[in-house]
């Protein structure tokens, strides 16, 4: 190992030794066991199954009983890790740029009728063409992406919506409060490009790029094929009489005659899509009406232009027939590498799908079977931090194959692989945690002393039984006189 890498793996180590010690800055109640939790985690051999296996990590050095009312009684300063997360090396686009994806995972509570805030959540991919909603807890997590075929994101944030909350709104709030995180922390500085967000097609991407419009970001959201934008408003002639027009000719993406001549056109050959076609059109807007989000919007609706691309490939790896793709663009004047630099950016949001893939079959985010929605954020937020020091353990982590598996270079590494590598690591890094106190059983109540606590009752939503439609006779306590004298042969 020459000397220019030994600084590198010093410093790279000396990044995970910090965040470390902050993320147990960040636990003010439970904070031993909420680390040592974490730490059981990433130590964990195979996925994680069920919180009481996870006491019986060498690495949890305190029972079952202290590690689930650390999850349940804990606390974690949601604000201060969040600063944390951003503080931490991210990465970026090939031009600098930091690109966030932000979507919606859900955690199912079908069969928690007595925990709170539940929503029904769209689940898909359970039924063939079947869309069943499912009660749940709805989590909005943005993640930074990595350029090029990676499975690796780097989670900022994650917000639970409560019932009622308008997604857009929410939406916006949490990435206002993300942008400013990232200034503060020096992320972006001015001359910086613009920070891009991808958001699939359940997001409004005009408004949000109408609630954002006073940060230095950019929306790049995809639409549905049915939607039908406007163009702008052709020049006035002379001596026209009447009212002027606000919104121009209908682009309908279902009408190819309405379309006319893009604006830009460009050709790719790719391996796994073949040939991707991508035609942009520039300045086009949806027509707003004071309905659904825009409902309580005084005055003449704004116009929020923005650019189309249209994205056409020849083939799927599945097989599957293609699709075309219908994304919008926050910004205008769009030339060719822009659209192609647009596009591939969109593609590269499906790695926050394997994101949340780790999160759930491997990490056990949603394996607890938690009651409380508090307790849920207070899981979530480890799940995070623990993903986080994977992410920072990667250039150090060593490449622990199966026998069965292809080895795999170390830039390579999948955070699956990583994994297997971080209790080698780990002992490296700092570990504020203290050792449990040796304790005894307690002498329990004393002899002849009652419990005088009420039982708590909660409503678990069972069918009662049927009553009977007859009640029985009370049974007779007179004896009936004893039978005398003799049978008969």
């Amino acid at each position: 190992m020459s000397l220019l890498q030994r600084d590198t793996r010093q410093e790279e180590l000396a990044q995970l030794s910090r965040f470390r010690g902050e993320f147990y800055s960040c636990l003010t109640a439970r904070s031993d066991a909420l680390f040592e939790l974490a730490d059981a985690v990433l130590c964990g051999d195979g996925p994680v199954r069920s919180l009481a296996e996870l006491s019986l990590v060498g690495e949890h050095r305190r029972g079952h009983g202290g590690l689930y009312a650390a999850v349940a009684r804990g606390q974690v300063d949601t604000d201060r890790l969040r600063q944390a997360l951003t503080a931490v090396p991210l990465p970026r686009a090939a031009d600098g740029r930091l690109v966030l994806a932000i979507d919606i995972t859900c955690w199912l509570r079908p069969n928690a009728h007595t925990s709170p805030q539940r929503i029904l959540c769209h689940t898909y991919g359970r039924g063939k063409d079947q869309h069943i909603p499912v009660p749940g807890w709805p989590y909005s997590i943005v993640c930074a992406l990595e350029p090029g075929r990676s499975s690796w994101t780097a989670p900022l944030d994650a917000l639970r919506l409560a019932p009622g909350d308008d997604t857009a709104t929410v939406t916006a709030r949490q990435l206002r409060e993300l942008v400013e995180r990232l200034i503060r922390a020096g992320q972006w500085q001015t001359g910086d490009p613009d920070i891009l967000i991808v958001a699939d097609a359940g997001y409004d991407a005009p408004r949000l790029a109408f609630l954002l419009r006073d940060l230095p970001v950019q929306v790049l959201a995809r639409m549905r094929s049915d939607r039908v934008l406007r163009r702008p408003v052709p020049p006035r002639r002379p001596g026209t009489m009447g009212r002027p027009p606000r919104h121009g000719g209908e682009f309908v993406f279902g009408q190819p005659d309405t379309w006319g001549t893009p604006d830009t056109q460009t050709v790719t050959d790719t391996r796994l899509y073949g040939t991707a076609l991508a035609r942009s059109w520039n300045r086009l807007h949806p027509k707003l009406t004071h309905r659904s989000s825009w409902a309580a919007a005084d005055g003449t609706l704004h116009i929020i232009e923005g650019t189309v691309i249209r994205l056409d490939i020849d083939h799927l790896p599945s097989g599957a027939t293609p699709k075309p793709v219908w994304l919008w663009w926050s910004g205008t004047d769009a030339t060719e590498a822009d659209a192609d630099r647009l596009w591939q950016s969109y593609l590269r949001r499906f790695d926050i799908e394997h994101t949340f893939r780790l999160f759930k079959q491997t990490l056990g985010w949603t394996t607890p079977k938690i009651r409380t929605p508090e307790a849920a954020d207070r899981w979530t937020w480890l799940i995070l931090a623990a993903y986080t020091q994977l992410r920072l353990a990667r250039p150090l982590a060593a490449d622990r194959r199966r026998p069965w598996e292809k080895p795999s270079p170390p830039d390579r590494l999948t955070p699956a692989r990583v994994r297997r590598d971080f209790r080698h690591i780990r002992p490296t890094t700092a570990c504020p945690a203290q050792a449990p106190k040796p304790s005894r059983p307690g002498p329990g109540r004393p002899p002849g002393r009652k419990n005088t606590q009420p039982t708590p009752r909660h409503d678990v939503h069972t069918p009662r039984k049927a009553q009977p439609t007859q009640r029985r006779t009370k049974k007779s306590t007179t004896p009936r006189p004893r039978r005398t004298g003799c049978r008969s042969s």
